[in-house]
């Protein structure tokens, strides 16, 4: 795995929200990692942007949040997870934002996650695994070998589908609360 981008940025604490310098790596596999110091010896905390990551808002999409001193809104970047959390960072100058912003979102969308099996085991070389919006990993065996009109780069198509009501049930469930409800009426209407 390589380097994507790596730098410094500002980044607020969750208790205090005290504006502290992080240095930042985001990796060619989708995992932004940010350390103490430039010599990655102590991690703080990483975020794997493909599963994790919802939302990238900069400058005064972010919400609830202050620059530091000095810094204008526009270099605040926000990334919002998942589970909730949301980790606020400010670049050194606007340009820079930008390019953590766009480098963060092509992480997200663009990054094929290959990962460990629920066995202890890797996947097979070649398979891509898809993260569903509850976190769940599917593994994806097929890579298309067609190349596509006109020599385009080959595109693995992952289709999820949803879980589908059994009719059956549904229909037994829907008689037997017909039935209920028009004994309830029908006893009403004895009555007048």
């Amino acid at each position: 795995m390589a380097f994507v981008k790596s730098g410094w940025l500002l980044r607020q604490s969750t208790i205090l929200k005290r504006w502290k310098k992080n240095w930042f790596d985001l990796w060619s596999d989708g995992h932004l990692i940010y350390y103490d110091d430039q010599t990655r010896q102590n991690v703080e905390d990483k975020v794997h942007m493909p599963v994790d990551c919802i939302n990238i808002r900069t400058g005064h999409e972010c919400r609830d949040i202050q620059p530091p001193d000095g810094k204008p809104k526009d270099c605040m970047l926000q990334i919002v997870c998942r589970d909730g959390k949301i980790i606020s960072l400010c670049a050194e100058s606007t340009d820079d934002c930008l390019a953590w912003k766009f480098t963060l979102q092509d992480s997200r969308t663009n990054t094929q996650a290959y990962g460990y099996g629920p066995y202890s085991g890797v996947y097979p070389p070649g398979t891509q695994v898809v993260y569903a919006a509850n976190g769940q990993a599917y593994a994806v065996p097929y890579q298309y070998p067609y190349a596509g009109l006109y020599g385009q780069q080959p595109a693995n198509q992952v289709i999820i589908r949803e879980r589908y009501r059994d009719s059956d049930s549904d229909l037994a469930l829907g008689m037997l609360a017909g039935a209920a409800t028009g004994m309830a009426l029908g006893s009403l209407f004895w009555v007048f």
